[in-house]
C-alpha cells in the first residue's frame, strides 16, 4: 500500500483565514489528500498554527494579551474555519507544542554537531524609542533586489527573496529610523549546501520546472548564511542561551511538519519516522515562500544526515487577487472565509476556486460575477441538472427502480466507454496535480451525459430507453465518486440520492468506471442539489468591499 504525508504552509495564528489563504494552499492539498485516500494510498494531511514570530508578538502587544493567550484563540478559530470549508486535516497542531519545541532544539544540536552552525557578533537594528532590538517584521524598508517599498526585513513579498539587509529601514512600531547595536547570533551555514541542493533539484522530477529554474539561479548567484537567532522572548528557546534569545520563526515552523506527523503517527502505534521516510512527501505552498521551502528546508534536512527524507512534491501556486486587485485586510479588500460561508455553501467556493486555480505560479482572480456564472451554469446548469433529470426521471417513470436493458446501440456503447475510461483519465490529472483540469474533465463528463440523455429521449419510451436510464444512473454514481475530493458534502448527497449505502468516501476511486448499478436497484429520493445565485446578491456582496 502506498503512503503519503501532505502538509500545507502553516497559517500564522494572528488573524482570520480569508479566501486568499485557502485558494493556493489548503484547498489543493485537501483535494489531493482525499483523492489519494480513495485511490488506495494511506495518506495523512497535517498542519499546525504558526505560533511564533514577530507578527504574533506585535499583535498580542496591541491587544494587551500574552502571546500564549493570543495564539490559543487563533489556533481554535483557524481550525473551525478550515473545518467549515471541508478541509479534512488528520491532525491540526501548533508550533508552540512541547513536541515541536523539543524537536527543533534536537535538530539545532545535530546541525551544530555536524558543523553547520556558528556564532558571531553582528550589528542589529535597535529602536531607541521603543528600547528593543528589531528583528524581522519590526523593520520595514526597501528591498535591495527589486526595490519594492514597505517590505519586511526577512522577506520581500514582491520578488520572494530574503534581503541580506533592507534599505532605508524604519521601525514598524514608531516609524522612526533605528540605530544599530551589537549582538551575538547563531548562523546556519546555508553556503555548505549549494552542491547538495543542486543535486536534489536535478534528481527530483516531480518539482515544478519553472520554480526549480529560478531557485537554481539563486544558488548560482551565491547563497548567504542564514541568521537563525532573534532578540526576543517569544519563540523556541535556543538551548544553553543565557540571553533569552529564540530561533527565527522560519527555522522552527517547517520542522513542525515533521514533529506534528511524528506526534500523530506515534500516538497511534505507527513508527512515525519510518512512515515519513517510506511515504511520498507533499508540501503545498504559495509562491511567496519558495525560498524557504526550496533552500532552507531541504538544507536543514540534509544537514542532519537526511534523517527525514526531502519532499517529493512542493506544489506551488500563485496569489489570489480579488476583483483584479491585491487582497488587503487594512483596506478591507478581502473576504473572510467565515463570512463567505455564512452566505454560500462551502462546496460553491471549493468548486469555483478549484476551477480557476491552475498548477502554476500565475496569480488568479476571484471575481463575484464569474463566481455566480460558474456556479449557475456549470455546477447547477450542468452537473446539478444532469443528476436531477436522470434520477428524477427514474423516480417518476420507473417508481425509482432501475429497469433491465436490451442490446446496446452505438450511443450506449460510447456512453459505457466514457464511464469505463473515466477513472483512469481523471487519475492522471489528479496525480499530476492538475486539479483544475481534472474538475473540467468532470464537467465535460457531465455535459456528455446531458447530451446523451437528451439525444436518447427516454421520456418517449422508444427502443433503448431503459438502456439510457441504467447508463445514466450509473453515470450519476460515477459523478458522485469523482466529485468527492472536490465537493465532499455534495458528492455524499448525490450518493444518497442514487440509493447507495454508506459513504462515498469509502468507495474505491476505480469503481467509478464500473456499471455497478444493475437492474432492480432502488434509487433514493431525488431533489435539487443546489440553489441559483441571484444577481442582486452578487451586487450586495461587491458593495461590501473596501467599506
Amino acid at each position: 500500500m502506498k503512503k503519503a504525508i501532505i502538509t500545507s504552509a502553516l497559517p500564522y495564528a494572528n488573524g482570520e483565514i480569508h479566501l486568499g489563504h485557502v485558494a493556493s494552499t489548503y484547498l489543493p492539498a485537501d483535494i489531493t489528500t482525499r483523492f489519494l485516500k480513495v485511490n488506495g494510498t494511506e495518506a495523512y494531511y497535517f498542519c499546525a498554527s504558526d505560533d511564533f514570530g514577530t507578527p504574533i508578538l506585535i499583535q498580542s502587544e496591541k491587544e494587551n494579551k500574552t502571546p500564549e493567550e493570543y495564539v490559543k484563540v487563533w489556533n481554535k478559530r483557524d481550525l473551525e474555519d478550515f473545518t467549515s470549508f471541508g478541509i479534512g486535516f488528520d491532525f491540526f497542531y501548533r508550533t508552540s507544542s512541547p513536541e515541536n519545541i523539543s524537536f527543533v532544539q534536537q535538530v539545532f544540536k545535530k546541525l551544530q554537531e555536524n558543523g553547520h552552525i556558528y556564532e558571531k557578533e553582528i550589528i542589529q537594528f535597535y529602536c531607541t524609542i521603543d528600547k528593543k532590538f528589531l528583528p524581522d517584521r519590526y523593520v520595514l524598508g526597501r528591498c535591495p533586489y527589486c526595490k519594492a517599498e514597505e517590505q519586511y526585513s526577512d522577506l520581500c513579498e514582491k520578488c520572494g527573496r530574503v534581503p541580506e539587509e533592507i534599505e532605508d529601514p524604519k521601525c514598524s512600531i514608531c516609524k522612526n529610523p533605528p540605530t544599530k547595536e551589537k549582538t551575538r547570533h547563531y548562523f546556519f551555514k546555508l553556503t555548505n549546501f549549494a552542491d547538495d541542493l543542486n543535486k536534489w533539484l536535478e534528481a527530483d522530477s516531480y518539482l515544478q520546472r519553472d520554480v526549480k529554474k529560478y531557485v537554481q539561479n539563486w544558488i548560482k548567484e551565491g547563497l548567504v548564511d542564514w541568521d537563525i537567532t532573534r532578540d526576543m522572548n517569544w519563540g523556541v528557546p535556543i538551548p544553553a542561551s543565557t540571553t533569552g534569545q529564540v530561533f527565527y520563526g522560519w527555522f522552527d515552523n517547517h520542522l513542525a511538519y515533521i514533529s506534528t506527523a511524528l506526534k500523530f503517527l506515534n500516538d497511534r502505534g505507527i513508527n512515525g519516522k519510518d512512515f515519513w521516510n517510506d511515504a511520498d512527501i507533499y508540501h503545498f505552498i504559495g509562491k511567496d515562500i519558495v525560498y524557504h521551502h526550496y533552500l532552507f528546508l531541504p538544507a536543514m534536512r540534509i544537514g542532519i544526515g537526511n534523517e527525514f527524507k526531502l519532499p517529493d512534491y512542493i506544489p506551488t501556486r500563485g496569489h489570489l487577487m480579488l476583483q483584479s486587485k491585491k487582497i488587503s485586510k487594512s483596506r478591507n479588500w478581502y473576504i473572510g472565509l467565515k463570512d463567505f460561508l455564512g452566505i454560500y455553501p462551502a462546496d460553491y467556493l471549493r468548486f469555483y476556486l478549484a476551477l480557476i486555480t491552475p498548477y502554476s505560479q500565475d496569480d488568479l482572480n476571484f471575481d463575484w460575477e464569474e463566481f455566480a456564472s460558474r456556479i449557475n451554469s456549470e455546477l447547477i446548469g450542468n452537473i446539478g441538472n444532469f443528476v436531477n433529470r436522470a434520477l428524477g426521471f427514474t423516480q417518476k417513470s420507473m417508481a425509482g427502480v432501475v429497469p433491465g436493458t436490451t442490446e446496446f446501440d452505438q450511443s450506449d456503447k460510447d456512453a459505457q466507454e466514457k464511464i469505463s475510461k473515466f477513472s483512469s483519465e481523471l487519475a492522471v490529472l489528479m496525480q499530476d496535480n492538475s486539479l483544475d483540469k481534472a474538475l473540467k474533465k468532470i464537467i465535460e463528463f457531465s455535459a456528455h451525459f446531458n447530451q446523451y440523455f437528451q439525444k436518447k429521449e427516454p421520456w418517449k419510451g422508444g427502443a433503448g430507453s431503459n438502456n439510457c436510464i441504467l447508463i445514466s444512473v450509473n453515470a450519476v454514481r460515477s459523478l458522485a465518486i469523482s466529485l468527492y475530493p472536490f465537493l465532499p458534502e455534495s458528492s455524499q448527497k448525490i450518493w444518497v440520492q442514487v440509493g447507495m449505502d454508506g459513504l462515498v468516501s469509502a468507495t474505491p476511486w476505480n469503481s467509478m468506471s464500473e456499471l455497478a448499478i444493475k437492474e432492480g436497484h432502488k434509487i433514493g429520493i431525488s431533489s435539487p442539489l443546489f440553489k441559483k445565485i441571484e444577481a442582486s446578491d452578487i451586487e450586495a456582496n461587491k458593495a461590501k468591499l473596501g467599506k
